[in-house]
């Protein structure tokens, strides 16, 4: 009679057998290594964010009332989840009204709120953008890469960069070295 033990804490699987034993002694059961397991990878750290960011979002569906589901899921539940994270911001945005609106050193503090400061906005909705489409959604109906959430993403910045004093410049694009061929539409081209 053959009795399989497998124990969580020692990762070794037990067999016993009445007739099968080490030195054939009943009550010294054979021991053999359990099989080697592939090692797994460690994420990196962008990797393990995204996971966490992914399954952040998916509770927040499961909590939702009424329950979405990813396939129901719209840009305007995606702005919906953006403002929702605002009450876990660490940024200081001042308001229209406060004597510091505009200054990036307030010299005391102030009762504004506290926001989601955009970069981490942004980074987040790039994260789970790529999360979307690796578990199985198409790009053409990707919820995290509406219009809609390009231009919330584009307001938070500007009224942040304008409460804090904090000036985003759009970056130049930098022209070759060729200079651009001009064309003189008024003389007739030579032959």
């Amino acid at each position: 009679m053959l009795a399989m033990e497998v124990t969580a804490s020692s990762a070794v699987t037990t067999y016993t057998s009445a007739s099968t034993t080490s030195d054939n002694h009943p009550h010294y059961p054979l021991l053999l290594p359990a099989p080697p397991s592939p090692p797994t990878p460690a994420l990196s750290r962008y990797e393990s964010q995204k996971r966490r960011d992914w399954n952040t979002f998916g509770q927040y569906l499961k909590n939702h009332r009424p329950p979405l589901t990813l396939s129901r899921c719209s840009g305007a539940h995606i702005l919906e989840f953006l403002r929702y994270l605002d009450q876990f911001g660490k940024t200081k945005v001042h308001t229209s009204s406060c004597p510091f609106f505009g200054h990036p050193q307030p010299p005391a503090p102030c009762p504004c709120p506290l926001r989601q400061a955009w970069g981490s906005l942004d980074a987040l909705i790039g994260r789970l953008r790529a999360a979307f489409e690796e578990n199985g959604g198409q790009p053409d109906t990707n919820p995290f890469g509406t219009r809609a959430v390009r231009l919330y993403l584009r307001e938070v910045r500007e009224s942040q960069a304008k409460a804090r004093g904090i000036a985003y410049e759009k970056k130049k694009r930098k022209k070759s070295g060729m200079a651009p061929l001009k064309i003189n539409h008024h003389q007739p081209m030579p032959s």
